[in-house]
Order: structure tokens, then sequence, then C-alpha cells
């Protein structure tokens, strides 16, 4: 998965003016309201990886970058406390943490009862939807049961397309060995709908501007799409988790955060 992402990464461009896009908010607001010792968490080290953009990698002058490491920054800087951000191998970084190596992981780490027996989780700060994508023209209005015997194109053995065979049983499943693949189907139009990861199509359609749309709602399945982001503490490490949380909810009051999330991802896949 995290090398299918770096192809992704290639396709980041300097945001244009977006309006009206909706914006992710898992933020609790009352967060905001319950002030943590922040004399308690004089400085946060968080750990990371290079390998999972665009949340966090290298760019080609080899520096840590991605909306984590901003977030993460964003976040010391809001709170003016100290801030590291170090980046391990993805197979290390759940091990250095559990070794106090560092304050915090933010690298996407699942949220699985192996994991919650280790590490405490700070409340989500991003979810990965489900869309359908279809041509402009069908975008519009348009209703999931329109695609009765209609083509949905997805990644062959995608939780997506689990999810196309149990809800929309009489679609017509064309299935691909990537989400690219998937959507340039469409915009060819050997498919009448694509259905899948929603952050990797929005990068898809930044490249594509007039072939194609986000149509309906986002679809939020934490059986079949993940629970979403959150960044992980060792276990007991509570007054860390506080602070986290009130940064993130701070952030997003501000607007700070939606500043980020739109720098990172330009077309909006909420």
């Amino acid at each position: 998965m995290r090398a299918v992402l770096f192809a992704f990464a290639l396709l980041l461009a300097p945001s244009a003016p977006v309006l009206a896009q909706a914006l992710p908010y898992h933020i609790d607001p009352g967060a905001r309201e319950i002030v943590p010792s922040l004399a308690a968490v004089p400085s946060i080290r968080f750990l990371t990886t290079a390998d999972f953009p665009p949340f966090n990698f290298r760019d080609d002058k080899g520096e840590l970058v991605g909306f984590n490491v901003d977030l993460a920054r964003a976040l010391c800087a809001d709170l003016a406390i100290t801030c590291t951000v170090q980046a391990w191998p993805w197979d290390q970084a759940a091990r250095a943490l559990e070794d106090r190596q560092g304050d915090a992981l933010i690298a996407g780490l699942a949220l699985t009862p192996q994991n919650g027996a280790l590490f405490d989780f700070s409340q989500i700060y991003l979810m990965l939807p489900g869309r359908f994508v279809t041509p402009v023209a069908a975008a519009s209005g348009f209703e999931p049961a329109s695609l009765d015997g209609k083509r949905v194109a997805v990644r062959r053995g995608s939780t997506h397309a689990e999810f196309i065979r149990r809800y929309l049983p009489t679609a017509g499943l064309i299935q691909f060995d990537s989400e690219i693949m998937a959507l340039d189907a469409l915009s060819k139009g050997e498919a009448d709908a694509y259905f899948g990861d929603a952050m990797r199509a929005s990068f898809w359609l930044n490249e594509h501007v007039g072939c194609c749309e986000f149509a309906g709602e986002p679809y939020f399945r934490p059986d079949l799409f993940g629970d979403g982001l959150a960044v992980a503490v060792p276990a007991g490490a509570d007054a860390v988790r506080q602070v986290i949380d009130y940064g993130l909810a701070r952030l997003k009051r501000s607007g700070a955060y939606d500043e980020l999330y739109l720098r990172w991802f330009p077309v909006s896949f909420y």
C-alpha cells in the first residue's frame, strides 16, 4: 500500500482556489474546552516514517515532509511546545514508541485491538472514505441506485469491491489491478462509475479537471475502509494524549487544520 501511495504523491500540485469544499470534522469540539497542563508536556518527540506519501515521506531534497509532518509541527507551534519529528523504518516505528524512544507516533498506525493493547490513541483526525466518481454530467443528483445494470470500476480484491457486491449487487463490477487503471477506464468510457478510496481518487481528479467528479456522499465504513488516522502514544501517557487532542481541536477551530488539509489535498475527498 505504501509503495502505491508514493505514485500518488507525484500527482500533488499547487492548490488552486477552492470554493465550498467539504472538509473533515472529526475533532471533538468539546476538547478545546478541556485545557490540559501544558507544563507537564514541555516537548513532544514525534516519530513517523518516510514511506507513506502524501502523509509522511522525503521530498526530492531529502527533507521529511507530508500532511502528518506539517500537522505535528503546526500543533507544537500553536501550543508553543518544542517539537521534533524523526523518521523510522515502518517495521521499527511502533517498537520505538513502545520502548519510549519517542512520545507519539504519527504514521497511520492501525487502530486494531492488538495495537490498542500496547498504545493509547488520540481522537481521529482524518478518515479515508470510499466514494463514487462519475463523468461530470452524471454527478449532479447522483444516486447509487442509478447504477443498476451499469458498469462500476473497482480495484481488484479491494474492500471497495466488496462494498459494491454487498450493497449494489445489480451493478456490473469491472475489476482492475489498480485504482489508476480503474479511473482511467472511467475516463475512456469503459465504465459508468468508479468506486474506491476517495483520497487516491482526489489526486487523479486534480489531474483530470473537466472529465469527472465525485458523485454522491462519502461512505465512512470502519469495518471496511478502516477507522481513520490517529496519533499513537505509549499506554498510559495520558498527559501527552490530552495535549495532542487539545492541540488538534485548536487547529481545527482556528482554521489551520483546514488550510493544511487543502494544501495537501487540493481536491477535498469529503
